[in-house]
């Protein structure tokens, strides 16, 4: 049997605190890899979609994800049909995949105001793009950068649990659930 250079994989607390670790870290870190993770989520007409997000904020004790996004975006639209999604982030350096099942609030307007004035100005060209996000163009630029409090939004992630497979040299998987105040279940990986 290999020893593992990770004595956090071991243990259900010290898997779960990695886990949170890491998302931290992400908020903290550009370079990290919980700094985009994918979110996949429903549409309307029934088909997955996943794409990259970035995470701006996190907070284990309220054990939630926050995530910025254009309100007119088609994630916006597929989380108000609904509201479930799942993130997934890939950490090669700590060999750790963590996907989290997300019920995910959108805000925006007042509610959010306090957020957008702290977002720096090249980070708000991405909210307030004419046409809105997704639209037909007819040339690859054919857009204009519009920074615009109105259409910037927060997605508020619930995380209700946690699902995270350490793949070192002695596999490790477990499930952490918001219903059983996290405790963590060992899973076969």
């Amino acid at each position: 049997m290999t020893s593992d250079p990770q004595a956090w994989a071991a243990d259900l607390t010290g898997l779960h605190a990695q886990v949170w670790a890491r998302l931290l870290h992400g908020v903290a870190d550009r370079q990290a890899p919980a700094r985009h993770p994918t979110l996949a989520t429903l549409s309307p007409d029934g088909w997955p979609e996943a794409r990259t997000v970035v995470l701006r904020a996190a907070d284990p004790v309220a054990g939630t994800l926050d995530l910025h996004t254009d309100l007119y975006s088609a994630k916006v639209a597929a989380l108000r049909h609904c509201a479930r999604a799942a993130l997934h982030i890939w950490d090669a350096e700590m060999q750790l995949q963590s996907r989290l099942s997300v019920q995910v609030q959108v805000l925006s307007g007042p509610e959010v105001a306090a957020i957008w004035a702290r977002v720096p100005d090249p980070s708000r060209q991405s909210y307030g793009t004419m046409p809105r996000p997704g639209q037909p163009i007819a040339t690859d630029l054919a857009y204009e950068k519009r920074p615009d409090a109105e259409s910037f939004a927060v997605l508020r992630c619930t995380v209700w649990a946690i699902d995270a497979v350490y793949l070192g040299p002695e596999h490790r998987r477990a499930r952490f659930a918001r219903e059983t105040l996290w405790q963590g279940q060992w899973l076969a990986p």
